[in-house]
C-alpha cells in the first residue's frame, strides 16, 4: 500500500517548530497506516515528499505511528544533490530513527543513527541494520530523524520510503559484551589505538577485520567509536582474547566539533544534538564519566564542516592531538595544547593529556597509525584509562617506534612521563630521552618557552638524548621526535611524542 498523494510535499509551512534546551528542531505532519493491511506476513509502505530551505534547523522529525502487530520497520531515503560552484556547500542529508519512547534529548527512545553512511535501515527484534539497534517494534508514535547537514542554496528535496511489515515478534538476542580485562604484562607499557570506525557507523571494515589489523599494528587495546551510535558494542566479544582488550565507546559528533566518548559502560548512548550555544556539552561530558568513560575532544582543528572543536576543554579528560597521517591541522592542535600547558604550570591548575589515535574507516586507512602508548598497572579497561587520565603516555607513529623519558634531580629524585620532580627552582635537573625505531630522525625537548634542545638520532634509529635545565629556566619539559622537515623551515612531521614532565613547586 502506497499512498504518496497524502504525504507529499511536506514544507516548512506545515512544520511545527520547537526549540528543546538543544537545537531548534522541525517536526512533520504524522505518517498513518491506520487503513494499512493487517495479514501476517503482508507488508504497508508510506510515502513523503519535502523540500528544506537553506537555513533548516538541525533536525527534521518525521512521525511515524506505528499500529499493533508490526514485526518490522525498515525506512528508505533519497535526496537531491544539484550541483554547486565551487565554493557553495551542496546537500547532506543525515538519517536515524527513535522510537516510541520519543526523541527527548538523552532520552531513551533512541533506536539508530547512520548518518549519511546508508540509504536504508531496517530495525526488527532479532536483527537491525548495522548502526540500528534491535528489539521489539511496539506500537506508538515512532519518529525518523532527517539532519540536513549542509543544504544548497536550490534546497534540499527528500524522499522518505517507510514499509512495515506485520508479523509476530522474533525473539530478542541477548547483548555480549568484551571483557574489561585482557592478559596483559602487569605494569607495563600498552599501545591502543582509541578512534575507529566499522560499518556500524561510516567504516567499511567488520570488527574482527579491525581486530585483526590491530592485533599486527601491535596494539593491547581498542576502542570502538561509531558516529552517534552504541550499536556496535554488542558485536565486539568476538574480537577480543587475551592479547587485545576492546574497549566500548561512541564518538559523539555535534555540528561544532566531534568528542570521543572513551571506555563508557556497555550500552551507553550519548546524544549529540546540540551545539555550543545550547549550553549542554557539560551535562553530556559528565554523562560520560558517570559511564566510567574519558571525555576526549577528537581533531579539535580539523577543517571538515562541523568537526572544528567549539566547546572548550574544561570538561575534556584528554585531547586528541594526532589525529590519523600528520597534517597541518594537527600541527596546529599540537601547538594549541601545549600552550595550555605553559598555563597550567604557571597557575599550577589541571592539566590535559594528550592523545592520538588512527580514525581509521577503510582500506587503505592503517589502524594503529598513530597509536597511544600508556603506562598502566594491568590491561585492564580501569588500568588504561587510569594511565590515560593521568597522562603517562605518549604517541607512536607506530608499533616500532618506543620512547623512554624523565627527568632526575639531586637526592635521587625522579619523574617520568606525566609526573611532577618536586625541585627547587634553580636545583640541576637532568633529562633524558631513550628512543628507538626512528632512523633519520631529531629529537627536540619542548619547554614553556619552546624548544630549548634538539640532536640527532644516529643512523640506528636508536639513541639517548640528555639536556640539563632548572625548574626556573623550564616548568615542563616534553620530548618530541621529528623526522625531516619537508617544507623548509617548518619541523617535520612527528614519528613520536609524549606528554609532559612539571618541573619545580
Amino acid at each position: 500500500m502506497c499512498n504518496d498523494d497524502e504525504h507529499a510535499g511536506h514544507a516548512l509551512g506545515r512544520r511545527g517548530l520547537i526549540v528543546t534546551g538543544a537545537a531548534a528542531a522541525l517536526t512533520l505532519a504524522t505518517v498513518s497506516f491506520a487503513n494499512a493491511a493487517v495479514r501476517k506476513g503482508e507488508g504497508a509502505t508510506e510515502v513523503v515528499r519535502g523540500t528544506l530551505p537553506p537555513g533548516a534547523p538541525d533536525f527534521v522529525y518525521l512521525p511515524v505511528e506505528i499500529p499493533a502487530g508490526v514485526s518490522r520497520i525498515h525506512v528508505w531515503y533519497s535526496y537531491e544533490k544539484p550541483p554547486q560552484p565551487a565554493g557553495t556547500a551542496g546537500n547532506a542529508l543525515d538519517i536515524g530513527i527513535f522510537d516510541e519512547r520519543g526523541t527527548a534529548l538523552g532520552g531513551k527512545g533512541f533506536r539508530g543513527w547512520s548518518g549519511g553512511a546508508r540509504t536504508e535501515f531496517f530495525i526488527q527484534a532479532d536483527d537491525a541494520t548495522p548502526g540500528y539497534l534491535p528489539g521489539p517494534v511496539r506500537p506508538g508514535l515512532w519518529h525518523i530523524a532527517l539532519g540536513p547537514y549542509t543544504v544548497a542554496p536550490q534546497g534540499l528535496t527528500y524522499e522518505v520510503r517507510v514499509t512495515l511489515t506485520y508479523g509476530d515478534q522474533a525473539e530478542p538476542r541477548t547483548a555480549v559484551y568484551p571483557p574489561e580485562r585482557a592478559k596483559g604484562r602487569g605494569r607495563a607499557w600498552y599501545r591502543g589505538d582509541c578512534h575507529l570506525h566499522s560499518w556500524y557507523s561510516d567504516g567499511r571494515r567488520t570488527p574482527a577485520e579491525i581486530a585483526a589489523l590491530a592485533r599486527a599494528a601491535g596494539l593491547d587495546f581498542i576502542n570502538s567509536s561509531e558516529h552517534n551510535t552504541h550499536s556496535a558494542h554488542a558485536h565486539w566479544a568476538d574480537a577480543a582474547g587475551d592479547d587485545l582488550l576492546i574497549l566500548l565507546g561512541e564518538e559523539v559528533t555535534t555540528r561544532n566539533g566531534h568528542v570521543v566518548a572513551l571506555g563508557t559502560d556497555p550500552g551507553t548512548f550519548v546524544d549529540w544534538r546540540y551545539r555550543a550555544r545550547d549550553n549542554r556539552f557539560g551535562h553530556y561530558a559528565r554523562a560520560i564519566r558517570r559511564a566510567g568513560g574519558l571525555v576526549v575532544p577528537a581533531h579539535p582543528h580539523a577543517t571538515c564542516i562541523g568537526c572544528n572543536w567549539k566547546f572548550g576543554f574544561g570538561e575534556a579528560d584528554a585531547v586528541e592531538v594526532w589525529n590519523g597521517p600528520y597534517t597541518p591541522d594537527d600541527e596546529v592542535s599540537l601547538a594549541d595544547w601545549d600552550s595550555t600547558l605553559a598555563v597550567a604550570a604557571r597557575t599550577r591548575g589541571r592539566w590535559i593529556p594528550a592523545m592520538g589515535s588512527s580514525d581509521a574507516h577503510r582500506h587503505p586507512d592503517p589502524v594503529g597509525t598513530p597509536q597511544t602508548v600508556v603506562l598502566a598497572e594491568d590491561l585492564s579497561r580501569a588500568a588504561i584509562l587510569d594511565g590515560i587520565r593521568a597522562g603517562r603516555s605518549y604517541v607512536a607513529e607506530n608499533k616500532d617506534v618506543t620512547v623512554a623519558f624523565s627527568a632526575a634531580g639531586g637526592r635521587g629524585r625522579h619523574a617520568g612521563i606525566g609526573e611532577r620532580l618536586r625541585v627547587d627552582d634553580d636545583d640541576p635537573v637532568t633529562v633524558r630521552a631513550e628512543v628507538a625505531g626512528v632512523p633519520g630522525c631529531t629529537v627536540r625537548f619542548v619547554t614553556d618557552q619552546g624548544v630549548l634542545h634538539t640532536a640527532p638520532v644516529p643512523v640506528s634509529g636508536v639513541g639517548t638524548v640528555a639536556w640539563r635545565t632548572t625548574a626556573r629556566y623550564a616548568t615542563y619539559v616534553r620530548a618530541e621526535v621529528r623526522h625531516a622537515p619537508v617544507v623548509p623551515g617548518l619541523p617535520g612531521p612527528p614519528a613520536a611524542f609524549t606528554n609532559p614532565v612539571f618541573l619545580g613547586g
